[in-house]
């Protein structure tokens, strides 16, 4: 089963260290939590294994295949940034077809979450329908894995709901690394979960530890854990 293997990882700005020797890897029919406090680092690590941001040093490596660049990355890893990327002055089933070939495009031209919007420019769209849209072209990509930055940024609660069902659904063809502010649907949807602090990245075995690393208070912990 393919394997994408990240080691090594580290980044520095005006010599602040923010990312030092990271290692993380996700199979295919994995969600990989990436948890940690807001400028912690979590989407400089994303870019950085994308290929839009710099690294100090890096190895990345999908299979057999040493990943060095967006071009190298081409077909096995996507990533969906924070702020929204499609085109604004061209219609949704448009940016559909430039997107995804063919044999992927018509299964968004066929959900009902999208049919509304077919003939509508994107600029026309609200946040959280762009991000829907977003989503569903991101992980319906080639890409045998896929990066999600806040993909639960301006939705509703029901869409909300649906992007966790549909994910779930689509990990057993895809691997996911996933990182959101809204932590409680990132923890409950992860297999496994990661926390970056400091530059230096943990894995969690247990969620108490969240609340030793103080990311979770205890009474946040029980409360979860009572759900």
């Amino acid at each position: 089963m393919s394997k994408l293997h990240i080691d090594s990882v580290t980044k520095s700005y005006n010599n602040k260290v923010i990312l030092s020797d990271v290692f993380i890897s996700c199979r295919k029919n994995e969600v990989k939590g990436l948890v940690g406090r807001n400028g912690s680092g979590k989407s400089t690590l994303l870019k950085i294994v994308f290929g839009t941001e710099k690294a100090d040093f890096k190895f990345v490596r999908v299979g057999k295949k040493i990943i060095r660049n967006i071009s190298d990355g081409r077909n096995l890893i996507n990533y969906l940034p924070q702020d929204n990327f499609l085109p604004n002055n061209i219609k949704v089933g448009t940016i559909i077809k430039l997107f995804l070939p063919k044999k992927t495009r018509d299964i968004l031209f066929q959900n009902k979450h999208v049919l509304p919007f077919l003939h509508k420019k994107n600029q026309d769209l609200s946040g959280g329908e762009k991000r829907i849209i977003e989503i569903l072209i991101i992980i319906h990509s080639n890409a045998e894995f896929i990066l999600l930055d806040e993909p639960f940024n301006g939705v509703s609660p029901i869409m909300r709901a649906y992007i966790i069902e549909y994910i779930k659904k689509m990990k057993s063809s895809k691997g996911f690394i996933i990182t959101d502010h809204d932590y409680e649907n990132v923890i409950c949807l992860a297999d496994s979960i990661v926390h970056l602090k400091n530059g230096f990245l943990k894995e969690i075995k247990d969620k108490s530890e969240l609340v030793e690393l103080g990311y979770l208070t205890k009474s946040i912990y029980t409360n979860n854990n009572k759900a």
